[in-house]
């Protein structure tokens, strides 16, 4: 496929704005992902090439979580090997199922995330779900399920890990936010290697596109660790609300 200097042009800003989103909220897809098709990429194409900008970008604010020791490690690794068989069985049942029946369950459910994160305090816990114990399991079956989605539906995989590291695990939002990057670049990375595989990557517009994105993720990742929960809580709702017109819209049109 040929690249012109216009792709770039659409894709590019459109990568740092959804690197910096991502790495807040999660959500960067919504973002990014209609970049690609914007700029005239087949639907195929754009999702692999996507994953090649989302991953290298969610490197690079995992590693500025990490360096602010804003990661709890046990519970992202657990987290990371649920996320690989879950994102791989949400892939397989996408085959099977109607897409515009997921996008109605969607539909439905965000509305009631929305309520959730308005109705949580300022540490964004109340309550931890999963106490002592069951810290490790919960994890896993949190990236099992997240990571489901992720192969089923896809947009918004790291605003509702940050939800349930905080509202099962107890994680304040911060280091929720930054463990929720490690789990999320485990499905990334799964979802990268099989488009890869099929030749459905587009290298040489996807490498500049990740730079952009891995500047936006490191821009995000700062501000997340100097202004904290409230800035995490505000931009996990404009992410819900985009994700929640996006389904909309696609339903509707």
């Amino acid at each position: 496929m040929a690249l012109t200097w216009q792709m770039f042009a659409v894709i590019c800003p459109l990568c740092f704005l959804a690197g910096f989103v991502d790495s807040v909220a999660g959500g960067g897809g919504l973002i990014s992902l209609p970049a690609y098709y914007l700029a005239g990429l087949p639907p195929v194409m754009a999702a692999g090439t996507n994953k090649l900008s989302a991953c290298l970008g969610t490197v690079a604010a995992s590693g500025r979580f990490l360096a602010g020791h804003r990661v709890n490690m046990h519970i992202a690794l657990l987290a990371a090997l649920g996320a690989f068989p879950g994102s791989w069985l949400g892939t397989a049942l996408l085959q099977a199922i109607p897409e515009q029946t997921i996008r109605m369950m969607m539909i439905a459910a965000i509305p009631l995330v929305a309520v959730v994160v308005l109705r949580r305090n300022k540490d964004m816990v109340r309550r931890v779900l999963a106490p002592g114990r069951w810290q490790l399991p919960a994890a896993f079956a949190i990236g099992l399920l997240v990571g489901f989605y992720d192969g089923l539906v896809g947009p918004g995989t790291g605003t509702f890990l940050i939800l349930l590291f905080t509202m099962v695990l107890g994680l304040e939002a911060v280091r929720a936010s930054g463990t929720a990057k490690l789990v999320n670049l485990a499905s990334n990375v799964a979802a990268l290697i099989s488009m890869v595989l099929a030749g459905k990557v587009l290298f040489g517009l996807g490498i500049p596109a990740a730079a952009c994105a891995v500047a936006g993720n490191l821009l995000g990742a700062s501000m997340t660790l100097k202004r904290g929960v409230g800035f995490i809580r505000w931009m996990m709702l404009a992410v819900l609300a985009l994700l929640l017109a996006k389904m909309v819209a696609d339903v509707v049109i």
